[in-house]
């Protein structure tokens, strides 16, 4: 099961790459792909502060706006039936439609991905 790590507002998963005998990094919250390698958690670190440096250097070198860590809005479509089910039951438990749905769709997230934190 991958571990997390921060770096600022970054946050990657850490894996462990057996043919080559090192963990292995990927910074999951942005569009981008940003990864690293390191044989300890203190390479680890350096890694990914190192990449994330040279990912931002890369995309003002090419004058493209890199991507940023996830802005926490996220805007859903549902058909009227849905939305309606959805509001009720946010009623019902006291909460904002906003808070229901964030608190749920977070609580089943980490059940799909097996986590807990």
């Amino acid at each position: 099961m991958a571990t997390k790590m921060k770096h600022g507002n970054y946050v990657a998963t850490i894996d462990y790459d057996a043919d080559l005998g090192k963990f292995f990094g990927e910074v999951i919250n942005i569009s981008d792909v940003v990864t690293f390698y390191g044989s300890s958690v203190a390479e680890l670190r350096r890694e990914f502060a190192r990449s994330i440096k040279a990912h931002l250097a890369y995309c003002k070198k090419k004058g493209i706006q890199p991507s940023r860590p996830f802005s926490g809005r996220f805007n859903v479509r549902l058909p009227p039936e849905s939305h309606a089910v959805v509001s009720a039951a946010a009623a019902i438990s006291g909460k904002t439609m906003n808070v229901w749905v964030s608190e749920t769709l977070e609580r089943e997230a980490k059940r799909a991905l097996g986590t807990r934190d």
